[in-house]
């Protein structure tokens, strides 16, 4: 059994991280709000360094490494946003990182690692492929494995944020965040029902291979199948050896909400041409939640926007409505 994930642990990594991160803001948002006719905030975490939340989690975990851990490297699969994340915070603290990805993440998120020094791996087609050659490195070359979301440090990291938000809105019916293998909603959701016990929070993420929510719908950790999705951050499975972030999910997530292609580019679209924000998908699902009508809001609700890291050619599409999602596929 894995030691619990305490409160504690976030207010101890925000000791550590609080220089080396932004503290992001929380805006309100005139079109949502008028739409609902409650209070609609936005987390604007897209602004983070690095352009997503993961910088949080990551640099936690290297700085709570030994010195000879650090010296030995560390090494993550990655959908991207960890990856650049993790190549950021070793960079940082002077030690190598090699970054496993499988062909489906987009190419700019790929460069982007490759410009902070990282060793880049293009690994199969899934991050179960890619999660192969991390062991390998761990196994043969001795790095150390900083998992994108199932460690502790990593959920400690992202509770940082819910911190904040609880923070500056103490009074929050809901909060809509971002699913995908738990960290990041496991971190916010410990925070904010630690300091909010009656604030709901949301988990949502898309219908193509939405991992962690087949996972609660079998009671345990399974393989799903990996698919080509606008919120190709939420993509990969929890690990069938899962430590942390199932059990916590099950535990502290009130609903998780699946969107369709076309409710994700429905958000993203909002978001540029309400918010004024260049947002990926996997940011976008809490707005294409609201806006789509499958979430409801009773009340001041927060939205978590996770990452800006987007291909601006498929951006442009989207924002244009030529994008393959509007056709008949859609």
């Amino acid at each position: 059994m894995a030691d619990a994930v305490t409160m504690v642990d976030v207010l101890e990594a925000r000791r550590r991280i609080g220089s080396l991160i932004h503290r992001t803001s929380l805006s309100q948002s005139a079109a949502l709000t008028q739409r609902t006719g409650q209070p609609i905030l936005l987390k604007n975490e897209h602004q983070q360094l690095t352009g997503s939340f993961k910088l949080r989690g990551a640099t936690n975990a290297v700085l709570a490494l030994s010195d000879d851990e650090r010296r030995r490297g560390v090494a993550a699969a990655s959908t991207g946003n960890h990856g650049r994340a993790l190549a950021h915070a070793a960079k940082a603290a002077g030690s190598r990182a090699v970054i496993c990805m499988s062909s489906l993440v987009p190419a700019n998120k790929v460069e982007a690692i490759k410009a902070l020094g990282a060793d880049a791996r293009i690994i199969g087609m899934s991050q179960d492929d890619a999660q192969v050659e991390v062991d390998r490195l761990v196994r043969e070359e001795g790095l150390i494995e900083v998992p994108p979301f199932d460690k502790a440090e990593v959920i400690a990291g992202q509770g940082t944020l819910g911190l904040e938000i609880v923070e500056d809105a103490p009074a929050l019916d809901a909060v809509l965040v971002p699913l995908s293998g738990g960290g990041l909603i496991a971190g916010v959701a410990l925070a904010v029902k630690t300091l909010s016990p009656k604030t709901r929070v949301i988990g949502v993420s898309m219908e193509r291979g939405a991992a962690m929510v087949a996972c609660l719908a079998a009671g345990k950790p399974v393989m799903v199948e990996e698919l080509e999705t606008l919120a190709d951050s939420l993509g990969g499975g929890i690990g069938l050896e899962n430590r942390h972030t199932f059990s916590m999910v099950r535990e502290l997530v009130d609903e998780t909400i699946l969107l369709t292609e076309r409710e994700i580019a429905a958000g993203i679209a909002h978001a540029y041409n309400e918010e004024r924000e260049v947002i990926e998908g996997a940011a976008a699902v809490g707005i294409g939640a609201i806006l789509a009508g499958k979430f409801a809001p009773a009340g001041p609700t927060a939205v978590v926007l996770s990452g800006k890291n987007i291909d601006m050619g498929v951006h442009g599409q989207i924002v244009a409505g030529t994008h393959p999602v509007f056709g008949e596929l859609a």
